[in-house]
C-alpha cells in the first residue's frame, strides 16, 4: 500500500513539474496569435491576408496593410496585362481557335495543328480520306 502511495505521489510531482515547464509565449508569439484572430474575424483570404499579417506582425496599423495590398494587386495586374504573347504563343493560341471552331478532335486535330504551326500555306485540314482515283487502265 505504500509503495502504491508512494508511485502516485512521484506521479503527481512529476505532472506538476511538467506543467512548471511550460514557457509563455514570446512577445511576438502573442502578436502573431493577435493577427491571426484579426485576419480571421475580417475573414481575409489570400494576398491581402498576406500584406494584413505583414503589417500587423511589423506594427504598421491595418489602413496601411490595406493600401499595401492594394498597391501590390495593382502592380501585379499591370504586370499580367503587359505580359504579352511571343509570336509561336500568338500562332499556337490562333490554330487552337481555328481547330476549335471546326471542331476538330483527335488525329485529324494533330495533323492540322501540325500544319498550322508549320506555317504551311494552307494546313491539313479535317478532310474525309480521299476517295480512290479510279485506275486509267481498264
Amino acid at each position: 500500500m505504500k509503495k502504491l502511495l508512494i508511485a502516485l505521489s512521484l506521479a503527481l510531482a512529476a505532472t506538476g513539474a511538467y506543467a512548471k515547464d511550460e514557457k509563455a509565449a514570446t512577445p511576438q508569439q502573442s502578436r502573431m496569435a493577435d493577427c491571426n484572430k484579426e485576419a480571421k474575424a475580417k475573414d481575409m483570404k489570400g494576398d491581402e491576408r498576406k500584406a494584413f499579417m505583414k503589417s500587423c506582425l511589423s506594427g504598421k496599423p491595418a489602413a496601411e496593410a490595406k493600401t499595401e495590398a492594394k498597391i501590390e494587386a495593382k502592380t501585379e495586374a499591370k504586370a499580367e496585362a503587359k505580359k504579352e504573347l511571343t509570336p509561336q504563343q500568338q500562332k499556337m493560341q490562333d490554330c487552337n481557335k481555328e481547330a476549335k471552331a471546326k471542331d476538330m478532335k483527335g488525329p485529324d486535330r494533330k495533323k492540322f495543328m501540325s500544319g498550322c504551326l508549320k506555317g504551311d500555306a494552307k494546313p491539313a485540314e479535317a478532310k474525309p480520306a480521299e476517295a480512290k482515283k479510279p485506275d486509267a487502265k481498264k
